[in-house]
Formats: structure tokens, sequence, C-alpha cells
């Protein structure tokens, strides 16, 4: 490890040195990616920068604690126990950064979230994670496009499609796809009975066309005309676009914007996601390559996470977590989640890198 560190340190300076020189500036193609290069240096390498010195000062306390003076050796052996103590964490911190990273982390993300079980209460339900999910974008300074919506007439989602842009959106949100279940009074509920809904959140990066690769001879374009709410222009013109991909069968729909080419534009951009999505699936042995593995049925009984209004408790199943702050996780502060879900994958990858 330590020899994989001090490599990383002498990358690190090199970059630096490059950085350094005036006429780097003349090529900004090259700057960006030497200081992205740097940036993603910089945390490991203060974090080694760290644990060496913590290292250097435990060997010279530990010399000094045979040092004829007793004031000398009290004080040295405080600071031997104080180095003991942080060493072990820099260690853990430093395993965890040396993880392989995922290459999709720093993509932008296509996030479905669809009512499953339950009827209106499930659409609403879907409605709120939406504004959760947007709420917490919000905090972290992310962009939220809808790409596809399919409203109820209560306020709610049978299905809503969009694109969350920003800064490693993909390694944020990848924990939240599964079936979320919710426990609550509906407010058409007169005899306050508590009912049990779940929607489904699907959770991809967002594909480029290299990623995707899609032949126009695998595609089957409809061209009809939009329904539902929209204004004048629904059922007039002829703007919305079903693609259909035949290798896989996969179905992708738009009728959002008044333009037939922008709703093509949306409705490929979520046919490349979702092949991308399934392709990445194909290629890890622990998950299917069907696609509806990662979201279950929508069933009531397959959930990664609870919302339980009336004890104001939210429980993920995965990592056994409690938290009796749901007003809040609905206002999109779920990173205390998200964490824990972090957490939890990083000690699972050290396992098999240590079984390995």
């Amino acid at each position: 490890m330590l020899a994989k560190l001090e490599g990383l340190e002498k990358k690190f300076i090199e970059l630096e040195q490059e950085l350094a020189n005036p006429d780097i500036f003349n090529d900004q193609e090259k700057y960006r990616k030497l200081t992205k290069a740097h940036a993603d240096l910089k945390g490991i390498v203060d974090t080694f920068r760290k644990y060496r010195a913590a290292q250097q000062e435990l060997a010279e306390n530990k010399a000094l604690m045979h040092d004829a003076d007793p004031d000398i050796r009290e004080m040295a052996q405080e600071e031997v126990r104080a180095a003991e103590e942080a060493l072990p964490a820099l260690e853990q911190e430093l395993k965890i950064m040396l993880l392989p990273k995922d290459p999709l982390d720093e993509k932008n993300t296509i996030l479905e979230i669809r009512a499953g079980t339950g009827g209106d209460e499930a659409a609403l339900f879907a409605a709120d994670l939406f504004r959760m999910y947007s709420r917490y974008a919000e905090t972290r300074g992310w962009k939220v496009e809808i790409m596809s919506e399919s409203p109820t007439d209560g306020g709610g989602y049978k299905e809503i499609i969009c694109l969350v842009s920003g800064d490693k959106v993909y390694s944020r949100l990848k924990f939240e796809a599964g079936t979320h279940r919710v426990q609550r009074v509906p407010a058409t509920e007169a005899q306050g009975r508590i009912h049990t809904s779940a929607a489904t959140v699907a959770v991809m990066p967002e594909a480029e066309e290299v990623d995707a690769d899609i032949r126009p001879e695998d595609l089957r374009i409809d061209i009809y005309r939009a329904s539902g709410a929209g204004g004048q222009h629904v059922n007039k013109t002829e703007s919305a676009i079903r693609i259909t991909h035949l290798p896989t069968g996969l179905v992708v729909t738009c009728q959002d914007e008044r333009s037939q080419h922008k709703n093509r534009a949306k409705a490929m951009k979520v046919l490349a996601s979702r092949l991308l999505a399934m392709r990445e699936a194909a290629q890890n042995a622990e998950v299917s390559a069907d696609r509806k593995a990662q979201v279950g049925s929508g069933d009531r009984s397959e959930r990664i996470r609870t919302y339980n209004f009336p004890q104001g408790r939210c429980t993920d199943h995965r990592v056994n977590l409690t938290l009796y702050s749901l007003d809040r996780i609905m206002m999109g502060e779920i990173d205390p989640l998200l964490e824990a879900l972090s957490t939890a994958a990083q000690t699972e990858a050290l396992k098999q890198q240590a079984e390995a």
C-alpha cells in the first residue's frame, strides 16, 4: 500500500510542476485535464502526508520515552498514545481511497420513479419521492430536467423520468434504486387506517453516444398525437414519439415537448441510458442482466426502504438503519442514508479485496 501511495504522491508532484508552467494556459484542454487529475489526487495525497507525519511523530516520541527528563517522558507517552489512536483511522481512510473507482460515478443520472402497488396513494408517493430527490439535488447545486411524465388527476405520478446533472450525481444516487415502501393514512381514508403502498426507483448513468452504440436499424420509431394535459397543441400536432429497441424490446415514449425533434432527442437519451444500465448489469455477476432486477416488481414485500409517517421514521433495510426524522428526509435531507449505504459498500469492497 505504501509503495502505491508513494507513486501517487510522485504523480501529484509532477502534475503540480506541469500546472506551474505558464505555457500550460495556451492549451486549455490539456490544462483542464491536468487540473482534474490534480484535484482527483489531492485528497488521497493530503491524507497520506498526514499519515506519514503521524508515523514520524510516533517514532520520534517513542525515542523520547527513554529521555532522562521525566516530564519529557510523560509528554512523549501522551503523544505516542495520541498517534497510535490516530494511525488506524488514517490507514482505514487510505484503504478506502485506494479502492477502485466506479467509472460511472462521475456521470449524470437518469432517474425513473414509478407508482407500484397502492393505486392513487402509490402515485402520490411517487410524486413525494420526486420532490425529495429534487430538493436534495437543489442542495447540491444539481440540475433536474423532466424527460417524461405521466401525472394523475390527484396530483401524483404513474411515472416520471428526469435527468439529474451535476458533480458526481451517480455516485450519490446509485444507492436509491429499488422499491420504496410507504405506510401512512391517505387523505381519503375516513376510518384513519394506515395504508401501505410502494413506488419503484430506477437509477441509471446518463449514456453518451459512445456508450450506447445504438444502430438505426435496431429502432422502430412511431410518431403520434400527444394526449392529456399540455395546451392547445395536444391532439393537433403529431409530436409524441415512441421508440422501440427491437433487440431488447425496450420501449421509450416522450410527449412533453411541442417539438417532435425535442421529444425524439429526449427519448433517445433515456433509451441510451437504459441500454447502458442493462449492459453494466450484465457485466456484473452479482446483478441480473434484466433491468427489472434493479427495481423489483413494485410489490410491497420487495423493499429497500420504508417510510412510516405515523411514527415519523424511515428505515433502510439494507443497512438496518432507522432514522426518526422523516419530515426532514422528505424535504431532501437524505445524506445520512446515503452516507450509511456508501460506508457499507466500501466495507464490503474492502472485505472482498482482503479475501482476493
